[in-house]
């Protein structure tokens, strides 16, 4: 028995992996007691099973599979759905629906909706039929779906869900990873939902290296950690050059109110900037000028009434 690969090597269609005793999995082929590969992808040895986790290549149906679709037809009591790749699946009524339902289906789920669904049946002939009454399946309503190749799903979840169990804890964000390649996520804040994507998107760049998650876990706790204001970016606060020039004797106090909301961390009750001593002053002048143009008018007033008296007696 011998193996001719080290722990993820890239390999090759046809180069040979391992011969002797060893049994071929995903992405390899057996020729007699030697095993090869099939795809272009990382090779790995789990016991006795040889396996290739592909780089690239298109989402193919297997039953059991976890999808994102999008519906794209709606007929008779049948959905049609887009799950990326070469096939439409299929969602009969039955599959999705308690009985009794109205004949209307398009009143549960129409064309646009986005579903998770299983796929639980698929013979490369008529196409996946999918099924929506297991746990967690159902109608997406909200958050956004990020399509990656469906080659690094596998990465993207990790060993034993390693790696998508840490992302969701750093960022406390909702996911849901399609085997096809679509990940669907709910954020608190648009700053977290580009954080999760840029995380993802590095997944998805360097699945063939090793010791991925702890970068990633890295990464992620240095981005929060500026979002929450402790290492604050200079783009999160940036002003236009042209505030400064147009508002300074119209409005000095609204840069102190857009620096207030950003510098304020999440959770916490917003703090108000002390004033300046050149806001202060400002603040005086306007609160005086109003004051002394009214004891001038006044005094006008007065002395214009006693000349009409004078000159009428």
């Amino acid at each position: 028995m011998a193996v001719y690969f080290q722990k993820r090597e890239v390999v090759v269609p046809g180069q040979l992996l391992a011969e002797g005793r060893y049994r071929a999995s995903f992405g390899t082929y057996d020729d007699g007691d030697r095993i090869y590969s099939a795809l272009v992808g990382l090779a790995e040895l789990r016991g006795n099973t040889v396996k290739v986790v592909a780089l690239e290549g298109v989402y193919i149906p297997r039953e059991g599979d976890l999808v994102l679709g999008t519906i794209t037809i709606v007929t008779g009591n049948n959905w049609k759905v887009d799950i990326g790749g070469p096939y439409l699946a299929s969602l009969h009524a039955n599959n999705a629906l308690r009985r009794p339902y109205d004949d209307d289906i398009s009143r549960y789920m129409d064309i646009g909706d986005v579903i998770a669904a299983e796929v639980i049946a698929f013979d490369r002939v008529t196409g996946p039929f999918l099924g929506m009454k297991g746990r967690g399946l159902r109608r997406l309503d909200s958050g956004m779906i990020l399509e990656i190749s469906p080659a690094k799903i596998p990465r993207v979840i990790g060993r034993r869900g390693s790696m998508i169990n840490m992302i969701q804890d750093i960022l406390r964000i909702q996911t849901m990873v399609g085997q096809n390649g679509r990940i669907w996520i709910r954020a608190s804040n648009i700053e977290v939902m580009r954080l999760a994507i840029k995380a993802f998107k590095m997944i998805e760049a360097q699945a063939h290296t090793s010791r991925l998650t702890d970068r990633v876990k890295t990464m992620l706790e240095e981005e929060m950690a500026n979002i929450h204001g402790e290492e604050m970016s200079e783009d999160m606060f940036e002003e236009p050059t042209d505030i400064e020039d147009s508002k300074e004797s119209e409005d000095i106090a609204e840069p102190a109110e857009l620096v207030e909301d950003e510098d304020t961390a999440e959770g916490e009750e917003p703090v108000k900037p002390e004033k300046s001593p050149k806001t202060e002053a400002v603040d005086e002048i306007k609160d005086d000028s109003p004051e002394d143009a009214t004891e001038e008018e006044t005094e006008s007033e007065e002395t214009e009434t006693e000349t009409k008296e004078e000159v009428s007696e």
